[in-house]
């Protein structure tokens, strides 16, 4: 081998080893940030309630208000109702924490485009036309408000018993609107600590904003919305202030014609009579259990796309005395399930007799006798 190559093949090894060494440093380097990074005090996420120049009035999830100071790299970028990021010691804001728009009431509530038309409902004549007129009109046809010289009202109150079409009503009335439903059951916006349930009420309604048109439907409205008591502690007063943050948001409904809320309940006498009053919840629609000639209407309207053989439908309705819009179509796929059983796919009147005495256990000798 000469010179030429003794040389050439040293300087070959000396460029791999230094190209080793080199990558040998980085692999080095990167896992001394790593480490340094994983050793880093995890930060707070907490809300910024005022901003003043370079510092800010923060709260945190326990309800704790601090002053504090925002950090250079993030001075400008922080607003009044941010959600932000804090390091524990001094808790001075480090960066905002960007949520895309989305709340924490969206973990609780069901937002949809409801396909439910008025011809799904049976029964309910009244209460349709009750709350066309409320709901309806109002967002449909805003310009008749204006001529006429009144304000629509903000919302209505659903009350009665339970399974009777509360809620199919309130999506009837979002479809027939096209508006965008959002449903929340009043416990979930009960929550432990200071100040969140308040919190989600409000972005509840900020959310609707968003979505207008929309409709909120609060289910179980007594949860939050019951008598307050005056020795009320712990639990009990945060419930009252997620009610206050209730009422405040319908007091500073009126500029929200394309929002509507719709609350509903099965035990209006426990509500205080601060969410009824004129000016919120004031138009009252009762869903009472269906009549006989209602419950006719229901059967067959949960009958629509079954196949039937000699179903007598006013024996049925007579038989189902007191039970609501929910227990009959429970006892129509009751009656199908019996079918499907002896392999059959026609539906007869003896798979809804056995139906019924399955949904309802203790007949009397009265009723037994009408399933034929």
């Amino acid at each position: 081998m000469d010179i030429a190559t003794k040389r050439y093949s040293s300087d070959l090894g000396d460029y791999s080893l230094e190209s080793e060494n080199k990558s040998l440093k980085d692999t080095v380097i990167y896992l001394k940030s790593e480490l340094d990074r994983l050793k880093k005090q995890p930060l707070l996420v907490c809300d910024v309630l005022r901003i003043l120049d370079d510092k800010a009035v923060i709260r945190l999830a326990n309800g704790s208000k601090f002053f504090v100071n925002i950090s250079k790299d993030a001075i400008g970028k922080i607003s009044s109702g941010d959600r932000v990021l804090v390091e524990q010691k001094f808790l001075n804001v480090v960066d905002r924490l960007d949520q895309g728009k989305r709340y924490d009431v969206d973990r609780f509530v069901l937002i949809e485009k409801p396909q439910i038309s008025w011809d799904d409902i049976g029964g309910l004549k009244n209460q349709i036309r009750d709350i066309k007129e409320v709901i309806e009109l109002p967002l449909n046809n805003p310009e008749l408000f204006k001529e006429v010289g009144i304000t629509p009202p903000k919302g209505v109150l659903l009350h009665g018993h339970s399974g009777t079409g509360k809620t199919l009503l309130a999506k009837a009335v979002a479809a027939s609107t096209n508006s965008c439903f959002i449903g929340v059951v009043g416990s979930e916006l009960n929550q432990k600590f200071i100040g969140e349930g308040a919190k989600l009420v409000k972005d509840l309604f900020i959310l609707a904003r968003e979505k207008a048109p929309s409709i909120i439907f609060i289910d179980e409205l007594d949860a939050i919305a019951s008598d307050r008591v005056d020795f009320g502690v712990g639990g009990e007063r945060e419930v009252q202030r997620t009610f206050m943050q209730l009422l405040n948001e319908l007091d500073g409904f009126h500029t929200l014609h394309n929002v509507k809320l719709i609350g509903a309940t099965n035990r209006i006498e426990a509500l205080d009579n601060a969410i009824l009053r004129p000016g919120r919840l004031d138009r009252l629609i009762e869903v009472s259990l269906p009549t006989l000639k209602e419950r006719e209407e229901i059967f067959r309207v949960h009958t629509r796309k079954m196949k039937l053989q000699d179903v007598d439908f006013k024996k049925l309705a007579q038989a189902s005395e007191n039970f609501s819009g929910a227990e009959i179509k429970s006892v129509c796929t009751e009656a199908g399930y019996f079918a499907i059983r002896e392999k059959r796919t026609i539906i007869n009147h003896a798979d809804f007799s056995e139906a019924l005495k399955k949904i309802l256990k203790d007949f009397d000798e009265d009723h037994l006798h009408m399933f034929g």
